[in-house]
Order: structure tokens, then sequence, then C-alpha cells
């Protein structure tokens, strides 16, 4: 049986003391979510910003200098994951940050850990306004995909679309030409509207590749950080309303605005079978979709013409 327990967390922002309480609260996180059995953990977009509380005060709402001064912060955040994940034998999606990519540019990386501490990262590829125009991130290259082993000898491979890549078919599509039956979607929105394009959009790739996407979501009301000043959102977990999963794609929800993990069960064997023999069959009609429809043809109407 192929099952996949996953953790999405609704993760609150907080201002932290020192890299002590960082710590302390991130092994809190992973102990609740591995206690409840999950073997994945998803923590939001740009979650490892609460880490702009220790750097100075004349920083916290200054977006570029921020950047590199969490540089210095970030080797022990990258041992501290790999040690809560092989301590609690879990993979890791840790709430992505802004990684100074080597060419004078920042990219907003979320970094992947495997359940023996090593780990790889996923980039976001297309950057919101905010990202673009205020704080200079620039756009990461390529999909990853990753192949996670369960607890009884079978592997799963999912990706991630951070937040606004979840509304893009194609990114999310070459991570299912990949292999991936898991869509990974951290977030990070500061109104209702932008939650709802990343649940929308989460949905939307779910139904188009008939797989699970899964959805983390940031939760701030932090005005000491102009950074992540304001975050809203539910977790929630997606899937085809096809045979054997729910009517309105929901498999799981949890409350707005209330922090926690979302665990769920994500049974491979029913996405498996809804592409093989589904009411409808999207994942293979995805070319016909693609190549079927020529340019838009101009047609005015009230000239009379029949064709």
């Amino acid at each position: 049986m192929t099952v996949l327990r996953v953790a999405a967390g609704a993760y609150p922002i907080d201002f932290l003391d020192g890299w002590a309480a960082f710590e302390a609260k991130l092994d809190r996180w992973v102990a609740d979510a591995a206690r409840q059995g999950a073997r994945l953990l998803v923590f939001p977009e740009y979650a490892a910003l609460e880490l702009i509380s220790l750097l100075p005060a004349e920083l916290h709402h200054d977006i570029h200098g921020m950047r590199p001064a969490l540089q210095a912060l970030l080797p022990e955040f990258l041992a501290v994951h790999a040690r809560l994940a092989r301590q609690y034998d879990v993979a890791i999606v840790a709430g992505s940050v802004p990684v100074d990519a080597g060419d004078g540019t920042f990219v907003n990386r979320a970094y992947v850990f495997g359940p023996d501490g090593g780990y790889s990262h996923q980039d976001k590829l297309l950057m919101t306004r905010f990202e673009d125009e205020e704080w200079g991130i620039a756009p990461g290259r390529g999909v990853r995909v990753f192949e996670l082993p369960l607890v009884d000898g079978e592997r799963v491979k999912f990706g991630v679309a951070i937040c606004y890549d979840s509304e893009f078919p194609g990114l999310a599509r070459a991570l299912a030409e990949g292999g991936a039956e898991v869509l990974i979607v951290p977030s990070f929105t500061g109104a209702r509207a932008g939650y709802t394009r990343v649940r929308v959009g989460s949905m939307a790739r779910a139904l188009e590749n008939q797989l699970y996407a899964v959805h983390a979501p940031l939760i701030a009301d932090a005005p000491w950080t102009y950074a992540v000043e304001d975050a809203v959102g539910q977790t929630g977990v997606y899937a085809p309303a096809d045979n054997g999963l729910p009517d309105d794609g929901v498999v799981a929800q949890g409350e707005w605005n209330a922090p926690g993990w979302l665990v769920t069960d994500l049974d491979l064997r029913l996405t498996r079978e809804v592409r093989r023999d589904g009411h409808v069959l999207n994942w293979r009609d995805r070319h016909a979709a693609q190549n079927r429809p020529t340019p838009a043809e101009h047609v005015p109407l009230g000239s009379a013409v029949h064709a």
C-alpha cells in the first residue's frame, strides 16, 4: 500500500529573542508532526524570515539590507533542519529564504531535506510584483523532482511549486512529467485574494495532472518587519475530483488563520487509478489538449457569414 502521510504547516511568524528560541520552536514543530506519523513536513514560503528578528533593529524594515545579513544565519539554519530530519526520520521542506545566488542576485529558495539529513533545494521561478519590484528577488532556474523512501519500502516522488509558481500550468506539468505524484505548494500571501489565487492554482494543477497538491501557508501579524508584516491562509490538501476521491477536490483543510499542522494520508493508489481509468483522463489527454488548438481565429459576429 503506497500511502504518504504529509504534514502541511500553517506556520506563525514570531519575534525571537535568540537563535535558541528558533531552534526550540522548530524542534517542537517537527516533533509534533513526527509524533503524528508524518513522513513529509511542509513549511510555508518565507517562514524563515522570522529570523529577521535576530538581526539589528535597523534592518527589520530594510528589505535590501536584510538579504545579505540573513546569509550569516544560513549555515546554522541548514544544520538544524538536517539534524531534525535525521533525529525524527522525516523529510522536510523548509520555510524558504532569500539566498545569495553567487552572481550578485538573491533567489527565493526552499531547501528540501531527506531523512538522512542530506538536502537539495527548489528555487521559485516566477516572481510576484513585490518580489520583483521591491525586494529585488531574481527568478531561479529549473525544477527538481525529489524521491522519498516510505517506511514500507515504496518510494514517492514530489515537486515543489512555491506560491506564485503554482498559478502556472507549465511548471507543475514539468514536475509531473518528471514523475512527481505530489505537488508541494508553500505560500506567503498578505490577503485572502492572494491566498485564493494560490488555492485555486493548486486545485487546478491537481486536476490537470491528476495528482495531490499540498498547500502550506504562512501566518503572520508582525508589524515589527515590513517583510512579512501580514500573512493569511489555511492549510489544504487537494486532489482531482474523481473515483474514490472527494467530490469537491478537497481531501483535507485546516481552519482559517489557525496555526498548526494539517496531517493527512495521501493514498497514491487512488490518483494512479484515476490516471488509468477515471471518469476523465486529464493526464492521458494532456498532449491532445496542447497540440489540437490552432491559433485563434477572429470571427466578427453580425456579418451574416455562415461557417
